[in-house]
């Protein structure tokens, strides 16, 4: 064998190396360049040149690649501690691959044919330095946690309060939120810190209902079931309820509704599959109640189904059921049900209907419903109407296009058509006689230049009404002129809070912006202060923005976005990141949409959203759980809008608000990973002291293990959906983030103390209640949710404590 074939072949490896790095360099040369000319940061730039050198270098056997390369990783490291600190997320993207291919060049493959017989090893001292600082900043970085808050509370109750929610037998979850109130507050105690750990599957139930192929991508299983009249009440995604034994998971009765839609290729059209739930009335209840003067109630108990259950269809029908058997309530609009598309005038299928469940009184079933966004100018009405809970006859309507005229429409009239809706879960306080709706905005989102006052007035905040006549009480606005999809998703709380001025009756409304705005609910005026805060101008042509938005003093909104925050798995797409960041207009919260462009964040995901928020009423806290997603919105002039191609989704594709000037792209902010563009974390568990407005807590929450394509459970915090429960033992739960986990916390300092494996993903609320067998359970959906594309399925799981 020749020395020069010998030479030849040792030379191989570097020279392969080289070529790799030399195109690592031009690629990131070219878009550092781009990035430069943006504004951007220099680093990819300088760092392109160094990496396509050191690959020169190699390929032609220079031992200088080595000294180059070590200042190219010495660089890079000193540049991202002054970046991001001690950051471990934020490192990996700058450091990592350099880190590896630093260690690469320093094997003796790699580096003995750079190095001449007789000469000294130039470089290989520097490149070892520089690996090693790289190291040790990795290292070093696993004892710091960004964005977390250590904290403890040090109390299990505060002196004189209690739970004011209305009463119940303390294993029941009779409600949506557990309670008309809405805390998702259990005084149940037998599952506590020290035993939960011992939670294992009791039941599983299998519904059946998964999605066709002629459903929605958003067909989801938000439902939290009730537990109430020795039953478990359950909804799937195609309006089905479903009565299960809670001690077995063993199926009572099923109510098919056989939606006059369903199957049909006209499904494809439709935004949304969903049902979060179904609503409960006893007439017994009312009956048993005591008048204000001390006499029993005259309430009459109903003969026929004086025990119902409320179920919304996907097919925009209202229905009443038997709660006993799961027959239709015959005496209840016709033969059991009320169309709901009476007087709201034409709509495409699934473009309107109740995906929430309604709210009940003593006398009156109340709903509102979903108007699909970004469609056109001329959507159906977002009227809230009262029924008779007995007959179904119309008490009263309350249309924010026309607040004032509460009187029950006439047969040949139509609401105001496109005036905000409440898709979302009512409140109630049947002692005050109010009706708290969380309010969204008038369609289509991003653009409000042909709003109208009136359609302005009742948007994107919290609205009161009066019960026995749908009056307006009060109101409060959250987001002034909405252009960011800002509805108020979350079920509003009621609760007495301890205050300075004393106890007082309280409203709190968490909020996608990330202000939970604590309001007295009889009143309207704030408790905790609110400020109106300047916020970025100009809005496309034909549209205005408010100079100021509210900001309460509660909030956990996020620091604005920099170009820094930019993240990815790799160098390259996190460059890729910061180009979108910096060819996107971005003023901070609040930026207008723009046809250049513009980030919104937080996103309209939300900080919160229909999930909620769960308090204490006892310990006056809050158990919440904040997600941070940024995104994009880019308006399209409407004769432009045709060559983008057919609207796929609400968040895929041009949304073409017809009759509106742009229609306008709106999307995650993505890597072409399909990550966040921004650095985790994305999702946080927190509590929150309501007697102070601090928060005690906050720990990033969730791993990526099935979001991610090699399934390794790293924990980095990802974006929930669905909402949180406490208990009085101080154990607070948590399904929703997309990861397929139900998780128990300990709710005085955030501690996980367990998890339970799920089946597919529960974008749910769980619930808690007490079995027949005297043992409590507790309770979680996992169907899965089309849009955050997490594994669907039918299960129905309840957990008890092993014997």
């Amino acid at each position: 064998m020749s020395t020069d074939g010998a030479l030849s072949r040792s030379r191989l490896l570097p020279s392969l190396l080289g070529i790799l790095l030399l195109l690592m360099g031009l690629a990131m040369l070219a878009g550092g360049i781009k990035l430069s000319l943006l504004g951007g940061s220099l680093y990819y730039l300088l760092a392109g040149i160094g990496l396509a050198l050191t690959g020169v270098l190699l390929i032609a056997a220079r031992r200088a690649a080595l000294g180059l390369y070590a200042l190219v990783l010495f660089s890079s490291t000193v540049w991202a501690l002054w970046e991001v600190g001690l950051d471990w997320w934020q490192l990996v993207p700058r450091l990592a691959m350099l880190f590896a291919l630093g260690i690469v060049m320093l094997l003796p493959w790699f580096r003995r044919p750079l190095l001449r017989a007789g000469a000294a090893p130039m470089g290989t001292g520097a490149l070892s330095v520089a690996v090693v600082l790289a190291g040790a900043t990795a290292l070093a970085s696993q004892f710091s946690n960004p964005g977390e808050i250590k904290g403890q509370l040090d109390r299990d109750s505060v002196p004189g309060m209690t739970n004011t929610a209305p009463a119940m037998p303390d294993g029941d979850w009779n409600s949506y939120g557990r309670s008309a109130h809405g805390d998702r507050y259990s005084p149940l105690a037998q599952i506590t810190p020290q035993n939960v750990n011992k939670l294992v599957p009791a039941w599983t139930y299998r519904t059946g209902d998964l999605p066709g192929p002629n459903d929605p991508g958003e067909t989801t299983a938000e439902n939290t079931p009730l537990k109430v009249n020795g039953m478990l009440y359950v909804c799937t995604p195609h309006s089905q309820v479903i009565a299960l034994d809670p001690d077995t998971g063993k199926e009572i009765w099923r109510f098919d509704p056989k939606l006059s839609t369903q199957n049909a290729e006209n499904f494809k059209g439709w935004a949304h599959m969903t049902c979060r739930g179904v609503t409960y009335h006893d007439d017994a209840v009312y009956a048993s109640e005591q008048s204000p003067t001390g006499t029993a109630s005259t309430t009459p108990v109903s003969t026929v189904c004086p025990r119902r259950i409320f179920l919304p269809t996907a097919d925009t029908r209202l229905i009443a059921l038997d709660a006993d058997t799961g027959k239709m309530c015959e005496d209840f609009g016709d033969k059991g049900q009320v169309d709901l598309r009476a007087n709201i005038g034409g709509f495409t299928a699934g473009g309107y209907y109740s995906t929430s469940p309604p709210a009940v009184t003593k006398d009156l079933v109340v709903i509102g419903g979903h108007v699909t966004d970004n469609v056109s100018t001329d959507e159906p009405s977002g009227v809230i109407r009262a029924f008779d809970v007995h007959t179904g006859k119309l008490v009263w309507n309350w249309d924010s296009g026309n607040p004032d005229d509460t009187t029950p429409i006439a047969a040949d009239e139509v609401y105001t058509r496109n005036s905000p809706n409440m898709w979302s879960m009512f409140a109630v306080d049947e002692k005050l006689g109010m009706l708290y709706l969380p309010m969204g905005n008038q369609t289509p989102d991003q653009f409000g230049g042909d709003r109208t006052p009136e359609s302005e007035l009742h948007a994107a905040g919290l609205t009161a009404l009066d019960i026995a006549t749908g009056q307006v009480r009060w109101h409060m606005q959250f987001t002034h002129h909405d252009l960011w999809d800002m509805d108020v998703g979350g079920q509003p709380t009621l609760m007495d809070l301890k205050t300075a001025d004393g106890v007082k009756p309280a409203v709190l409304a968490s909020t996608k912006q990330g202000s939970i705005y604590v309001l007295d609910r009889s009143t309207g005026e704030p408790i905790v202060p609110i400020h109106e805060v300047p916020v970025p101008q100009g809005a496309v042509e034909g549209d205005r923005t408010s100079p100021t938005q509210p900001k309460s003093e509660l909030n956990l909104m996020p620091p604005p976005l920099q170009e820094r925050d930019m993240w990815g798995v790799t160098p390259f797409d996190q460059l890729i990141c910061r180009i979108d960041f910096k060819s996107m207009r971005y003023d901070g919260p609040f930026t207008p949409p723009s046809l250049q462009g513009s980030i919104v964040y937080p996103g309209n995901f939300g900080v919160f959203d229909w999930g909620g928020i769960a308090v204490d009423p006892v310990r006056q806290i809050a158990f919440v759980n904040p997600s941070y997603m940024a995104f994009k919105s880019k308006m399209i002039p409407a004769s432009e809008i045709a060559a983008q191609g057919p609207r796929k989704s609400e968040t895929e594709g041009v949304q073409p608000n017809k009759g509106a000037p742009y229609g306008v792209v709106l999307e995650a902010l993505l890597s072409p990973m399909g990550l966040p563009c921004q650095a985790p974390a994305w999702g946080y568990v927190a509590a929150i002291d309501l007697t102070t407005s601090k928060t005690i807590w906050m720990h990033k929450n969730g791993t990526v293990r099935d979001s991610s394509p090699v399934p390794i459970p790293l924990s980095m915090g990802v974006p929930s959906l669905g909402g949180t429960v406490t208990t009085a033992s101080g154990v607070g739960f948590l399904s929703g983030t997309l990861d397929q986990y139900l998780r128990a916390y300990d709710v005085k300092n955030g501690k996980q103390l367990w998890e339970g494996r799920l089946p597919a993903g529960a974008q749910t609320t769980p619930m808690t209640y007490t079995g027949k067998d005297g043992k409590q359970y507790v309770l979680v959906v996992a169907g899965g949710h089309g849009s955050l594309g997490t594994k669907q399925g039918d299960y129905v799981i309840a957990y008890k404590l092993s014997e």
